[in-house]
């Protein structure tokens, strides 16, 4: 009677081990960077409606022009900014490993990089 221990396996299994690892891998990253992607695009858009209704006030406001300091108008804008930022990103990570869970993970050759 052989005994083996429970940390080998054969050569076909490690290498079918390997390549199931490997793509889970790469979908795991190309799910992040989607995330990434749709994260910055959201940053940029809240940066832009954020901007210019700080900077109008600002100019238009004498409450605003007298409390609202430009550090004050930074931290307004980058906050607005960081917050689409991660909650776009979040979601999108989200939703992209919710989309792969329920299709099994589909394989790397049908989406385009």
């Amino acid at each position: 009677m052989e005994r083996r221990n429970v940390g080998e396996s054969s050569p076909i299994e490690k290498c079918s081990l390997s390549a199931s690892l490997e793509q889970k891998l790469a979908l795991a990253k190309r799910c992040s960077h989607e995330g990434v992607m749709a994260g910055a695009k959201a940053a940029a858009v809240a940066t832009i409606a954020t901007a210019i209704p700080t900077m109008a006030s600002v100019r238009m406001l004498p409450w605003a022009r007298a409390n609202l300091n430009p550090t004050a108008q930074a931290l307004i804008i980058s906050t607005v900014a960081g917050m689409a930022y991660f909650i776009v990103a979040d979601k999108t990570v989200l939703a992209t490993a919710r989309r792969n869970s329920f299709n099994g993970g589909a394989s790397l050759s049908d989406h385009k990089h």
